[in-house]
């Protein structure tokens, strides 16, 4: 489970930013001073923290400057101001997004679980770079094997290079052309249903239900696309 540290001056906003969260499974601590905040998020250990910009004691940005000396989780920061230059200065210092209040808080679940996501899955390359872990799935480039929830699959050598390059470059949309020459080379000879073909085969290894898939989408008229 997830924990949130949400440093915010306006208890209303920072008890639904709390609540909200709580409701998709994260636990969360709220600080509504600037300088409390910035020591709680030093010291204690937190998965990602939520930063208003205008607080008591000190402001966002400081705070943002103080805890990236030490942590490198991802920091959101909330506030009431549009202007370009605060967002800039903000992503500056080092926060990995800039969310501008009134804000859906749906929505902000949503980019808080993309970036808890990306940050995992970085340092998951960083502790082991030969693995891939994407919810169930589970691929071990170094050994060549894929495993689904726990179970081995077998895969030809095309098949779990494909799967391998979408799984490393998720979210982006790849042509069957670009794949194609990715996997088979530039010189390789072939029809493009080929990667169609392998496609298919590889969600029937690694789908639950390969008619609706949960990893690989197919983008009409454009390609296919690994979701994270």
């Amino acid at each position: 489970m997830s924990k949130v540290l949400i440093i915010e001056d306006e208890l209303s906003i920072a008890e639904l930013e709390r609540d909200y969260l709580e409701i998709n499974g994260f636990t969360a601590d709220i600080v509504t001073n600037g300088e409390i905040g910035v020591t709680k998020a030093i010291s204690e250990e937190y998965d990602l923290i939520l930063l208003d910009l205008m607080l008591p004691g000190m402001d966002g940005f400081e705070i943002c400057k103080r805890i990236r000396k030490t942590k490198e989780i991802p920091i959101l920061m909330v506030s009431a101001r549009k202007e370009d230059i605060d967002k800039i200065r903000g992503l500056g210092l080092g926060a990995d997004d800039y969310i501008i209040k009134p804000f859906s808080p749906n929505e902000l679940v949503a980019r808080v679980k993309a970036h808890l996501a990306r940050y995992h899955r970085l340092v998951s390359k960083e502790e082991n770079p030969d693995e891939l872990r994407v919810f169930g799935l589970h691929i071990d480039k170094g050994a060549r094997r894929i495993f689904v929830n726990g179970e081995e699959k077998f895969f030809t050598a095309k098949e779990f290079d494909l799967l391998t390059f979408l799984a490393e470059n998720p979210n982006r949309v790849f042509s069957k052309d670009h794949l194609f020459e990715r996997i088979w080379g530039l010189d390789s000879m072939g029809d493009l249903t080929t990667v169609t073909v392998h496609i298919r085969k590889i969600r029937e290894k690694i789908e639950t239900a390969p008619s609706n898939p949960e990893y690989i989408e197919t983008i009409w008229g454009a390609g296919y696309r690994f979701k994270s």
